[in-house]
């Protein structure tokens, strides 16, 4: 199966929890239909990205990297490879690279979707976003990568004020689907 029907099964089957985000599950599917390229950064109105957010073995708390591009803290995530197989493979694929903690876990998702302006294609383009939540191992120790700045464990109710709502929204999810 290629990633691109991959990507269209899963957000056919895909249940929306918001009005909002089920407007998003039609624009991705819209999006997805009207470029053979959807999947990849080359997409020049925007692409689809899959962002995770790590959750500690217990889900109180959530590890987040200090974007350098972004000057924010968010979930790890990043753009579809030619080798990727599915939308939940590109999430474990970029948690793992990106958190450096092996053995994490998938939650079944996607969790929310979101889209946001970046600059893959000045003056900018879009991150449409398939999000997933990914439990760590006890005792997981985070090696920040060379795409970030920082990488910190953050209480999931405490997520500080140089984040954003779409961080906090899927960082809350995860944890309720990990003690669901």
């Amino acid at each position: 199966m290629s990633l691109r029907r991959d990507a269209v099964e899963v957000l056919t089957a895909w249940k929306a929890p918001t009005p909002e985000e089920e407007v998003l599950r039609k624009e991705f599917l819209e999006h997805l239909h009207a470029h053979d390229d959807a999947m990849f950064r080359e997409c020049v109105p925007g692409h689809l990205t899959a962002t995770t957010a790590v959750l500690s073995h217990d889900g109180s708390r959530v590890l987040l990297t200090l974007h350098p591009k972004a000057g924010m803290w968010l979930p790890m995530g990043g753009h579809c490879e030619a080798s990727d197989v599915s939308l939940a493979a590109v999430a474990l694929r970029e948690a793992a690279e990106e958190s450096g903690i092996p053995g994490l876990r998938l939650l079944p998702g996607p969790l929310a979707l979101d889209r946001h302006k970046v600059w893959c294609h000045p003056p900018y383009s879009w991150h449409l976003d398939v999000e997933y939540a990914a439990v760590a191992p006890e005792g997981a120790e985070a090696v920040i990568s060379e795409e970030s700045l920082d990488l910190r464990w953050f209480p999931v109710d405490g997520i500080p004020s140089l984040s954003d709502e779409a961080t906090r929204r899927l960082a809350r999810r995860g944890r309720a689907a990990l003690v669901a």
